[in-house]
């Protein structure tokens, strides 16, 4: 079934406006117009996802709480088979759609919108923050909540998954930090298998309750990310009438870590007593900035932590081992949520190295490039080891412009790409050629939208030259979003 939604009226709030505005249909389209050439070996599915919501959520809307909504485009044989576009059906949006709901839903439960990816032969749109994963079928088409065989730890004050995995390329398990403000100051680091269950999972004690969207992992260590984003009772709560607001945020300081109450109860006070959802989270200057350092085969308290100067990392390009040395590439904000509270734009996010030293407990940080930029990605069969080439889109005024960037970190030089007037690149990921001998032998792959046309491409770009090699035109617009992943056929080692 296709379903179509009202359009959402004008609004005030950048992040509804242009191509952050919803979409407000479901699409298939097949027999897609190719320009240029698509490579011969690509058999599988550029997927991609982001917040597309159902409803008018007014002007207050936060970027990052639109339902999830996912865009696919099945590549075989040198051809783009197929296009589909649909919303990840949790509770609230099957029945909103008038659709039975799929499988059993937690109380926590949300229309994941952040990344989605293949892994043990499913495909898993990803949140943060304790709400679950959701499987998908292979034409995009919801399944249910996925909870990995029954080894998703569930229980009150326990997370869900994450929205950022990191594949070991050695064995092709997926590593993760996930976290929820439920839990106070423990996250869990958890290993899923290739089996698809979590075979290992351990609770790391931070200085708070933050936010932590990404890690990095090298071939010995999992990187920890503890930074002045923290869950804001104040902000939770904004909503509650003046008289009773001291009772609940006493309420909420004894629940955070410990959950007395049932989670429907901490699930409506999480959105300021009302059904207005908000993002609790909020700069704080007073909470300290570090990296921490986990052996991946420690417990939780063998990590080492290492100070650092106040910033936000959304995304993290790559670590790795570097003698007695950690190695880690970021993209680095000045701050957060500190005065622009519905979306990511406080400054300049330029591409920073910071090399911690293991033997003086000492961070150095280092800048490698100093143009806005986000969504880097490298090639991931490098996951955890030394790479020397890196891609992300160009921002301006803290939206994705029309410029994707290629860092050789080798040379410490980098090439700029401008797709053209009018064009607004989302993010790139890169899918090696399976012939190739060089890091850089491969396809960078993105959705781009032309504002002129008011449709939008799937976009290949030669990784080493970022000169177009093929063009699939879409049927419609696929809004600025989050992250993608090539998901091949015939095997699991999907990019993450």
């Amino acid at each position: 079934m296709t379903h179509t939604i009202d359009p959402i009226t004008s609004s005030t709030n950048r992040y509804l406006r242009d191509n952050f505005a919803p979409v407000r249909e479901e699409l298939t389209a097949t027999d897609l117009a190719v320009t240029g050439r698509l490579p011969a070996h690509l058999d599988g599915r550029y997927l991609r996802i982001g917040p597309n919501p159902l409803d008018d959520p007014g002007d207050q809307h936060h970027w990052f709480l639109g339902e999830g909504m996912v865009h696919g485009v099945r590549l075989r044989d040198g051809q783009a088979q197929w296009y589909r576009n649909r919303w990840v059906r949790s509770a609230d949006v099957a029945d909103a759609l008038g659709e039975p709901v799929r499988g059993t839903p937690g109380e926590l439960d949300f229309a994941a919108n952040t990344n989605v990816l293949q892994h043990a032969g499913r495909t898993l749109a990803l949140v943060e923050a304790g709400a679950p994963p959701y499987e998908l079928t292979h034409e995009l088409d919801t399944v249910g909540p996925c909870d990995f065989g029954g080894t998703l730890p569930s229980l009150p004050g326990r997370p869900g998954y994450a929205a950022h995995p990191h594949r070991d390329p050695d064995t092709g398990e997926l590593h993760a930090l996930s976290y929820s403000w439920m839990r106070g100051n423990k996250v869990a680091y958890s290993v899923l298998g290739n089996d698809g269950r979590i075979r290992r999972s351990v609770d790391i004690e931070v200085h708070g309750s933050p936010m932590m969207h990404d890690f990095a992992l090298t071939e010995r260590h999992v990187v920890i990310l503890d930074l002045p984003v923290t869950f804001d009772i104040a902000m939770a709560t904004a909503d509650v009438p003046r008289l009773i607001r001291p009772l609940v945020r006493g309420v909420l300081n004894r629940v955070i870590g410990r959950n007395p109450l049932p989670e429907p109860v901490i699930a409506r006070i999480a959105r300021g007593g009302s059904d207005e959802p908000s993002l609790p989270y909020r700069w704080n200057r007073d909470y300290p900035a570090r990296i921490g350092i986990l052996p991946r085969d420690a417990d939780g308290d063998a990590v080492r932590w290492f100070e650092i100067d106040p910033c936000y990392v959304f995304h993290t390009l790559n670590a790795y081992d570097d003698g007695d040395s950690v190695v880690v590439d970021v993209v680095r904000h000045p701050r957060m949520f500190d005065t622009v509270l519905n979306g990511p734009d406080e400054g300049p996010a330029v591409l920073t190295r910071f090399t911690l030293d293991l033997r003086t407990g000492r961070a150095h940080e280092s800048g490698l490039d100093q143009r806005s930029q986000e969504f880097p990605r490298h090639d991931e069969r490098l996951t955890g080891r030394r790479h020397r080439y890196g891609w992300a889109v160009g921002f301006e005024d803290g939206v994705p412009g029309d410029t994707v960037l290629r860092h050789d970190l080798a040379t410490g030089t980098t090439d700029a790409r401008r797709l053209g007037s009018g064009m607004e690149a989302s993010e790139f990921c890169f899918v090696p050629d399976p012939d190739g001998t060089a890091e850089d032998d491969g396809v960078l792959m993105g959705y781009v939208h032309d504002r002129a046309e008011g449709r939008s491409q799937l976009r290949l770009l030669d990784a080493a030259t970022l000169e177009d090699v093929a063009t699939v035109h879409l049927p419609g617009r696929v809004p600025a979003g989050f992250h993608g992943n090539w998901a091949p056929e015939g095997t699991d080692l999907a990019d993450v």
